[in-house]
């Protein structure tokens, strides 16, 4: 539905402006047309599946469940589990879910060997593993792997990239586990480990490699891994993935960190803009209204910002609050956060106006997802908090707990919800994939 589609008849009412506003956009709003995830909609030319979550973010790529989704409203681990199946080895990057198959990254931490494991979405049952790194494996903080990353699917190839041996490598796999190409992208210097997820777009599979020996971010064609363009970055560690919005009337391929907000042509690797508007590192992945790109950082000051994505250069707020590792989510003009330290806020997206803020309770590596006008979000000792994305405060639906730890962010697809978490038993640490309906 568009708003040239609005019966003509509407034309004709008294006052029309004033009827305009105080009616139309209310009731766009009501059907969903005035949402964020409208107006980002991103020419890539992949269809995607509602039902699936095919690369970091998800399908609208803001962290947001597809028109549909539910959860419920509580869940243990003796409670609403369809299905969990145990992972071969260490990592916190999310799965991602195409067609019957769900996609992982993990890594041995004991060989340094990384690898792609695929199961079942109906069972959980493992289909295959394929190691793509033997000994190699890259980390270095405690709560870093090699393995953090997300992969992304067009639905006919995977992508994964891996730090591994003093480079950072990007892998194109068949659904069946195949390797289809692999290309070293620069050297890689480890500084707290490596996170970001590779990014689609129309005929590219785009890798992001910041670090403190001199990084870059290339366009890789996705059939062969030739590079199609190379843009060099600072020699600053950074952490944040690539992310594809259409803002500002085109689409756009936005970096922040290594004190920089860059916008690229995602096709092309062309400089559009950038400004001096993001802190030395950052970990999280912006979201936009349309208008605005959001940065957010924690190292060496804390800060979030709302950058003009026109080219004009324009920092429209900016203030000094820690969301430093979770990304935010963004729903009807309201910006939602969750801090690392457990605080929740919820910001006016277009001038950053606190609306509220409210404690959650524990530390926070995983981002929120929106689903159903509700944020989830879990902490790292894997108590999920369900909140009402409402300007009018914090309302905590529920809380419920799974496993022991959870560092990678949970995924929705259709009515399920699926997990990543780790139990210990006798001290022994061991991951699992959990099915939660």
């Amino acid at each position: 539905m568009q708003l040239t589609k609005i019966p003509a008849r509407l034309l004709c009412f008294p006052m029309f402006f004033t009827r305009f506003v105080s009616v139309i956009i209310p009731f766009l709003a009501f059907c969903g047309l005035a949402s964020a995830q409208t107006l980002t909609k991103v020419d890539d030319q992949i269809s995607v599946s509602n039902e699936d979550w095919p690369w970091w973010r998800g399908p609208g790529r803001l962290g947001a469940a597809s028109t549909g989704a539910t959860i419920p409203p509580s869940w243990s681990d003796s409670e609403r589990v369809v299905w969990e199946s145990p992972i071969d080895g260490r990592g916190h990057g999310s799965p991602i879910v195409v067609g019957e198959n769900i996609f992982l990254a993990t890594a041995d931490e004991s060989t340094g060997a990384q690898s792609v494991l695929c199961f079942d979405r109906q069972t959980g049952n493992i289909r295959w593993k394929k190691v793509i790194h033997e000994s190699g494996g890259m980390w270095k903080n405690s709560k870093s792997t090699a393995a953090s990353s997300s992969l992304a699917c067009d639905g006919q190839s995977l992508f994964v990239a891996f730090p591994n041996d003093g480079g950072l490598h990007a892998t194109a796999l068949n659904p069946s586990g195949e390797i289809l190409w692999q290309k070293r992208i620069c050297n890689y210097i480890e500084h707290q480990g490596y996170g970001a997820s590779p990014a689609l777009y129309q005929a590219l599979v785009i890798i992001s490699a910041d670090n403190k020996g001199g990084g870059a971010v290339v366009g890789l064609d996705r059939k062969t891994g030739e590079e199609v363009w190379r843009r060099e970055r600072p020699s600053i560690p950074n952490y944040s993935s690539p992310s594809i919005l259409h803002v500002s009337g085109r689409d756009q391929l936005i970096m922040t960190g290594c004190n920089l907000v860059t916008s690229l042509n995602p096709l092309t690797g062309e400089l559009l803009w950038e400004i001096e508007g993001a802190t030395e590192e950052c970990v999280t992945t912006t979201v936009t209204n349309g208008e605005l790109v959001y940065s957010s950082g924690g190292y060496p000051r804390n800060h979030v910002a709302a950058i003009r994505a026109d080219g004009s250069g324009t920092i429209a707020w900016e203030i000094n609050n820690r969301v430093y590792v979770p990304s935010m989510v963004i729903d009807n003009g309201y910006l939602y956060g969750v801090m690392d330290a457990g605080i929740a806020y919820c910001w006016e997206a277009s001038t950053g106006k606190e609306l509220w803020k409210g404690r959650l309770g524990g530390t926070f590596s995983a981002s929120p997802v929106l689903v159903d006008g509700k944020v989830l979000v879990t902490n790292e000792g894997g108590e999920s908090y369900i909140f009402k994305a409402s300007p009018d405060g914090l309302e905590v639906i529920a809380k419920n707990k799974l496993g022991d730890e959870a560092f990678a962010t949970p995924i929705v697809c259709g009515n399920r919800i699926y997990f990543r978490i780790a139990r210990f038993t006798d001290n022994k640490r061991q991951e699992y994939l959990v099915c939660v309906e």
